[in-house]
C-alpha cells in the first residue's frame, strides 16, 4: 500500500501499543544528578565547559527555530554524544543531503569535546543537547519541531524519546550497538531506560548480536533491522578525503614508519621499549606518536619518559619540525588521518585503559596492518581485523607473555617482510570495503519511517 493509502486507510486496532513513558524514578534521579552537577563540573573541565554551554541552549533553540525552521518540510534531527558518533552520524548526514534535499537537519552532542564537528556538520541548527528533563524535552520540541529524531549508536535519552514519540514524531536509532557487557543491560539501569527504547520506530543495528541486545533494552524486534555501520563510510571518505600532496605523507615515506594513533602513558612507554630494539635492527625505523590528548603536560612526560628510557633519538615536536624526523611528537589535533597514511605500520591506542580501544577503522581504510592493546574485545572493528589476519593485539602487562616482546618482533617482522606486510594491509582495507554503504542504509531506514508518518 502506498504511503498516501496508509494516511487515508482506516486505522487497525491490532497495531496499536500503549505509548511508553518514563517512571517517576527516572524523573527523579534525573532532576537529582541535574541538581549535583555544578559540583561534579568543579572536579572535570570538559564537563564544566559542557555545562556552561548548556545554560542557553533552549533560548538559542528557539532563536534557531524561529530563524530557520521551515515547517512545510521535514527536519531531521540527529542526535550523537561525542566525536566518534559525531561521525557516524555525519557519514549519514551527508547522504541524507544528497539523498533528500527537502530535508532540513539538526544535529546535538552531549559532550564538549564534539564543539569543533558541530561546527563543521552541515546542520540548520547544531548546539548541545538539553538535560533530560521533561521542562527541558519540551521546550526543546516546540523550538524544532522535528520530523524524525534519529539517535546514534546507543545514547538514547527515555525523555526525549517518549516525549517525541508522544507528539507524533518518528523515533530512530542508527548504527546501533550494545556491547555485550554494557551496564544498559543490567538491573536497574535496563528498567529505567525500556521506555525510551520502546518508543523507536526504526533501530538500524550494526549487526544480528547487537539486533538480540537491543531487543532485551526495550526495542521492539519488528522494528529491528540489521544495516551496518557508517563509521566505515566515514573512515573511508576521510582518507579519500587527504590530498595526494599533503606533506604529512611525503616526509615519511621514504623510510619504515609506524604511526601511533590517540596513544595513553603505557602506550607510549611500550612503543618506545619495543623502538629502541627496532632501531638495533632497522636503523631508518620511524616512529610517529599522536597522543590522544597532546596537552603541553603530556608531551613533556613523554619526552622525559624517552629521555629516561634512553631512546637513542631525539623526538622533536611536530610544531618543531622541519621536515622528516625518526622520532615525531605530535602536538596538535585533527591530523591522525592524514598521518596514518604517512605509515607502513600503525598502532592504536587506548587498548590498556579500562575505556577500551580507540578506532582502527582509519588506519584499516588506508591498507596499513594495526597493532593494538589486549582491550580490543568489545571492538567489533578491531574484531574482524584480526580475524582478516589485518590486526595482532598484545597481551596485558605483567601476563605470562611480554608485551613489549610482542610488539618488537611484529613491528620489525614487518618490516623485514613487506609482502607479509603487504598482504595484512590488503585484509584491513578489504575489511572497510566490505563494511561500507552502512550510511545509504541508514537514510533508507529514516526516510520509510517518516514516509509512515
Amino acid at each position: 500500500m502506498s504511503v498516501a493509502g496508509l494516511l487515508t486507510a482506516p486505522p487497525d486496532p491490532s497495531t496499536f501499543r500503549p505509548m511508553p513513558e518514563t517512571s517517576l524514578i527516572y524523573r527523579g534521579a534525573i532532576r537529582v544528578a541535574r541538581a549535583f552537577l555544578p559540583l561534579a563540573a568543579l572536579l572535570n573541565a570538559k564537563l564544566r565547559k559542557a555545562h556552561v554551554a548548556r545554560a542557553g541552549v533552549l533560548d538559542r533553540g528557539r532563536a534557531g527555530g524561529a530563524a530557520h525552521r521551515d515547517t512545510s518540510r521535514p527536519l531531521v534531527w540527529f542526535h550523537a554524544p561525542s566525536v566518534g558518533e559525531g561521525l557516524q552520524a555525519e557519514s549519514v548526514i551527508e547522504v541524507a543531503r544528497a539523498a533528500h534535499p527537502d530535508w532540513q537537519v539538526a544535529y546535538t552532542h552531549f559532550s564538549s569535546s564534539a564543539e569543533g564537528l558541530a561546527r563543521r556538520i552541515r546542520a540548520d541548527f547544531a548546539d548541545y543537547l538539553p538535560y533530560d528533563t521533561r521542562g527541558d524535552v519540551d521546550a526543546i520540541l516546540d523550538a524544532l519541531a522535528p520530523t524524525a529524531l534519529v539517535f546514534t549508536k546507543l545514547d538514547l535519552w527515555p525523555e526525549l524519546a517518549t516525549r517525541a514519540a508522544a507528539r507524533g514524531v518518528k523515533v530512530v536509532l542508527i548504527a546501533a550497538t550494545v556491547r555485550p557487557g554494557s551496564g544498559r543491560l543490567g538491573w536497574p539501569t535496563r528498567d529505567l531506560l525500556a521506555p525510551g527504547y520502546a518508543a523507536l520506530d526504526a533501530a538500524a543495528a550494526i549487526d544480528p548480536a547487537d539486533a538480540v541486545r537491543l531487543s532485551a533494552l526495550g526495542a521492539l524486534p519488528d522494528r529491528i533491522t540489521i544495516e551496518g555501520d557508517p563509521r566505515f563510510d566515514s573512515a573511508s571518505a576521510k582518507v579519500a578525503a587527504v590530498s595526494a600532496s599533503d606533506p604529512l605523507l611525503a616526509w615519511w615515506r621514504d623510510a619504515p614508519t609506524l604511526v601511533a594513533g590517540s596513544t595513553w602513558e603505557m602506550d607510549e612507554e611500550l612503543l618506545l621499549k619495543a623502538f629502541i630494539r627496532v632501531r638495533r635492527e632497522h636503523p631508518t625505523a620511524r616512529l610517529i606518536l599522536v597522543p590522544h590528548e597532546p596537552s603541553a603536560g603530556h608531551l613533556s612526560a613523554l619526552e622525559a619518559k624517552a629521555a629516561a628510557l634512553r631512546v637513542p633519538v631525539q623526538p622533536v615536536r611536530h610544531s618543531a619540525a622541519e621536515g622528516p624526523v625518526d622520532l615525531l611528537l605530535v602536538d596538535r589535533v585533527g591530523v591522525l588521518a592524514a598521518l596514518y597514511g604517512a605509515g607502513q605500520i600503525a598502532y592504536v591506542g587506548g587498548g590498556y585503559r579500562r575505556a577500551g580501544l580507540h578506532s582502527v577503522l582509519e588506519p584499516a581504510a588506508w591498507g596499513i596492518p594495526v597493532l593494538m592493546g589486549p582491550r580490543w574485545t568489545e571492538s567489533r572493528d578491531a574484531g574482524l581485523l584480526r580475524t582478516a589476519g589485518a590486526a595482532v593485539g598484545l597481551p596485558e602487562v605483567g601476563g605470562a607473555e611480554d608485551p613489549v616482546e610482542l610488539l618488537y618482533r611484529t613491528w620489525s617482522g614487518w618490516i623485514s617482510d613487506a609482502a607479509a606486510r603487504s598482504k595484512a594491509g590488503a585484509a584491513a582495507r578489504a575489511t572497510v570495503d566490505a563494511g561500507l554503504g552502512a550510511s545509504a542504509r541508514s537514510v533508507a531506514v529514516i526516510a520509510r519511517s517518516i514516509g509512515r508518518r
